[in-house]
């Protein structure tokens, strides 16, 4: 692919775009960054938070550690840490700067006033509105929806200091719908790698840290410990994996490079790529473009289903890494196409029940689906269009997991949500 090709400055904006860090889980920190805004737009430290959100935000907080607080879970811990003491230009890090004094004041907070959480109206995947009140009656109200940082709405009583369309994403200009497998794999074969070195160089250094931080010390139920100790490379590749997601399930406070809104996916996209270039010695620059292909496989995967869904995201970058290992092991496009359908055929089943310590577990067997998926090919197997969802051509396959995903799990979500907030 030539730099002339559109597609070429297209798929380095999304590769920019989509990796980008983020501290903790990212709804909980979506709900932190729309009350820090809310605050800033106020004034004042508020009196009292009114926090509407949609079910798969309540989905994906409710039982995840949010960074910074000493261990608390929930929408109310992020709303308070955001509205005390978060940094709004911080975007996705923005309570990555928390200090004791910090968390003195988040818990005063939630002892003294009162932070009111209630659904958002309507049935939309993505939605997080916080009004903040002072004493005197004043409020600010920011609305995030459809993505983690796209703030559509930003007011102070009748003043309003942001306004856009709900269809438009804050940051995200470049167009996704240009992705497709054959596509990606030019661009990651004939790329000048200097253009997308700097932002993968982030990931690989951003997303190893953590996971050393969950192998070296207990976090979650300890998956990648676990599979690192059977020692091949196969096993430390989902352990890698696993381990960052041990860590960052658990409230670590380092951050990751993510992926398609979700730290988890930009771990499972990345930590077995590098594990097998590192085990295969391959060059450096042959190691970058590995994963520019799995990242926009990630992001091509991910887009048709949506930012949220009943669909596990690690499905989607567990395939994505199979197929680029395959590729570093001197697959070609019917490799990658195959490996993607046979693995996509395998486990897209997985429920996203939200965030907690079994993503980890979750992370290391889309991992292993992506190998299985490869190693079918290799010896002669594959999974036939007609075969379920699977249809001939993988980007008939992809149409129909986004479908699934988007569309087919929508009760599926809500059945999960309910099930998980009975008391």
């Amino acid at each position: 692919m030539t730099r002339e090709d559109i597609r070429y400055g297209e798929y380095i904006a999304i590769l920019r775009e989509e990796l980008i860090p983020a501290l903790g889980c990212t709804e909980p920190i979506s709900v932190a960054l729309a009350a820090a805004n809310a605050r800033d737009a106020l004034g004042v430290i508020p009196e009292k938070l009114d926090v509407q959100v949609s079910n798969n935000i309540v989905k994906n907080v409710k039982s995840v550690v949010v960074p910074n607080t000493g261990g608390m879970k929930g929408i109310e811990a992020a709303a308070a840490i955001g509205a005390v003491a978060g940094e709004a230009d911080r975007v996705l890090e923005v309570i990555s700067r928390v200090d004791d004094a910090g968390r003195e004041k988040m818990r005063r907070f939630m002892a003294e006033k009162e932070i009111k959480v209630s659904p958002c109206e309507g049935d939309e995947l993505f939605c997080i509105i916080v009004t903040a009140y002072d004493v005197t009656g004043n409020k600010a109200t920011c609305e995030i929806h459809g993505t983690h940082t796209n703030i559509t709405r930003l007011i102070r009583n009748d003043v309003v200091l942001i306004q856009r369309e709900q269809t438009q994403e804050c940051g995200e200009t470049a167009n996704r719908e240009l992705l497709s497998v054959e596509g990606i794999l030019d661009f990651a074969e004939t790329c000048d790698v200097a253009d997308v070195r700097p932002i993968l160089e982030r990931q690989v250094a951003y997303n190893s840290a953590i996971s050393e931080e969950g192998l070296n010390n207990p976090y979650g139920a300890n998956i990648g410990k676990m599979l690192l100790e059977k020692g091949d490379v196969r096993n430390r590749a989902k352990g890698r994996a696993a381990s960052g997601s041990d860590a960052r399930m658990s409230g670590c406070v380092l951050p990751v490079i993510i992926n398609s809104g979700s730290g988890n996916q930009g771990i499972t996209t990345s930590l077995p790529v590098v594990e097998y270039a590192r085990e295969l010695k391959v060059s450096e620059e042959t190691m970058y473009r590995a994963l520019t292909l799995a990242n926009l496989l990630t992001i091509h995967l991910r887009y048709g289903i949506g930012t949220l869904s009943a669909y596990c995201g690690a499905v989607s970058a567990g395939c994505a890494a199979g197929a680029a290992i395959s590729w570093l092991h001197g697959g070609n496009y019917d490799t990658i196409a195959h490996t993607l359908v046979n693995s996509l055929a395998i486990v897209s089943g997985i429920i996203c029940d939200g965030a907690k310590p079994s993503c980890a577990a979750k992370i290391a067997f889309a991992v292993e689906a992506g190998l299985f998926g490869w190693e079918m090919y290799e010896n002669g197997q594959q999974f036939y269009g007609g075969d379920g969802i699977v249809e001939k051509g993988v980007e008939n396959t992809i149409r129909n997991v986004a479908r699934l995903g988007h569309d087919g799990m929508r009760q599926t979500d809500n059945e999960i949500v309910r099930i998980m907030t009975q008391s």
